[in-house]
């Protein structure tokens, strides 16, 4: 899942004058990564369709052929979907193995939606279209050419490389806790995230800044319910379920939780600030120097783009009350939805909304199993590999570490105690966002270079020779 664009006021305050040319180069191993990523995005590989078990034997199909043992592929079935480890065996035996991680299962589209067919790749005015181009299937391809050109070159790497092919990100992560929990996995150093880690590009596609994951915001979702006896609405009362849900809602939407930062934070909005101009620039410059910084700090919580990096956010997004027009109600509840700073308990938020309520009558209730994950604070020859790869093709744009307010298999690494950034290596508009949505796609030029990027980071990381 990709929402890290957040960035839309630097990308339409800017303006460039050149735009970036074509990446493909006709080498061999991108022609093999476009056939891969047609292959794979003609899997309906979304819940309920029951595809990412064929996609994935199809992937081991190809990555056999290309030299793969078959045991150094295990598949990890959990219901109707399943997940894949492919792992490539290092020189040095006593070092500890690093991850690679992409996902194989899509959000569904309906084909009478779209202008062309969600399930066939199409090349068109310098983008790929199709479902799952962007989220996350140029990762999985990424992986894919990634295992076939070490295999092809004959380059083992010194340290162990694994391979991990998620089936159910999109939805209850369950066979990412399954390769978390794998031997394999289990003692991996960190791991580099395809689905996550992007740059901003200008409006005329030229790159502005790029951002490297390294947290996640917890995502919990709570229920606030109002009880009343009820009645005949021909003889209301002072007391009223509906009533009694909007006061508390409006306390909840007047509420402000503190102020939070850490060094990934501050990292993250002073690298933004450095290219955003204006007064929203200064803000983001003075709130990296000093957290603590009122004006600055209440400047950024009324700024969409930008207030979910400095604390944890609350919002209501559905509601549910009465039983019938005649008929005082006699329940009325709401859906709050809160994206928690890493480090926040789950249940020192939901105390915080009882007291913002301030009605020992309203029930707040965790719905769920949230899930809370530590940050992954930046590690400097992780960074390097990046900078050093993003740099060989946007020569000195600012690279900076961020925290996510969406939700990545990255959660589930964090809390299995592996290190995780995120790193794809793919530059989009914000405009050009659309995963998730109708007619998603990427740039051309993207696609080519994030296959490029997590190859390079292989070699890198790996120590491939």
């Amino acid at each position: 899942m990709r929402l890290n664009l957040t960035l839309a006021a630097v990308a339409t305050s800017l303006l460039f004058v050149s735009a970036p040319g074509a990446a493909q180069t006709g080498a061999p191993h991108e022609k093999q990564a476009r056939d891969l990523l047609e292959r794979v995005t003609s899997f309906r590989s979304a819940e309920g369709q029951g595809q990412v078990p064929a996609l994935a034997n199809y992937l081991k199909g190809v990555l056999r052929a290309g030299g793969v043992a078959e045991a150094d592929i295990v598949m990890l079935p959990k219901g109707e979907t399943t997940g894949m480890l492919v792992r490539i065996p290092g020189r040095k035996g006593g070092a500890r193995p690093i991850l690679f991680s992409a996902h194989m299962d899509v959000v569904d589209a309906r084909p009478e939606d779209w202008t062309r067919d969600p399930f066939k790749l199409v090349e068109e005015d310098g983008y790929f279209f199709g479902r799952g181009v962007l989220d996350n299937k140029t990762g999985v391809v990424a992986l894919a050419s990634t295992i076939l050109r070490l295999k092809s070159a004959r380059r083992p790497p010194e340290r162990t490389l694994i391979f991990a092919f998620v089936g159910d990100e999109e939805t209850t992560f369950g066979t990412t806790e399954l390769i978390a929990a794998h031997p394999w996995v289990k003692g991996a150093e960190y791991a580099i995230n395809t689905d996550a880690g992007d740059g901003l590009s200008g409006p005329d596609g030229k790159p502005l800044i790029y951002l490297v994951q390294g947290a996640e915001k917890t995502y919990a979702t709570f229920d606030v319910t109002v009880t009343n006896p009820g009645g005949h609405s021909s003889r209301p009362r002072p007391d009223n379920a509906i009533y009694e849900l909007a006061a508390a809602l409006t306390r909840i939407g007047q509420y402000r939780f503190p102020v939070m930062d850490s060094p990934l934070t501050r990292a993250h909005l002073g690298a933004v600030g450095q290219v955003t101009p204006g007064k929203t620039g200064e803000m983001l410059r003075r709130f990296s120097a000093n957290p603590q910084d009122k004006e600055a700090a209440d400047a950024l919580f009324v700024d969409p783009s930008f207030v979910g990096t400095t604390r944890t956010t609350c919002v209501a997004t559905m509601l549910d009350g009465g039983h019938a027009e005649n008929a005082l109600p006699q329940k009325a509840s709401a859906k709050v939805n809160c994206r928690i700073f890493p480090g926040v308990p789950v249940e020192e938020v939901r105390k915080e909304l009882v007291r913002a309520i301030g009605n020992d009558a309203i029930i707040v209730k965790t719905t769920g199993n949230p899930l809370e994950s530590p940050i992954s604070e930046p590690r400097a020859d992780v960074m390097a590999a990046i900078t050093r790869d993003i740099h060989a093709r946007h020569p000195g744009i600012p690279i900076a570490p961020y925290l996510e307010s969406g939700g990545t298999d990255g959660v589930i690494y964090r809390r299995a105690g592996i290190p995780t950034w995120g790193s794809s290596a793919i530059f989009i508009k914000p405009e050009e966002m659309f995963a998730h949505g109708l007619n998603e796609r990427i740039p051309v030029k993207s696609f080519y270079e994030s296959v490029d990027h997590i190859y390079g980071l292989a070699v890198t990381l790996g120590g491939a020779r």
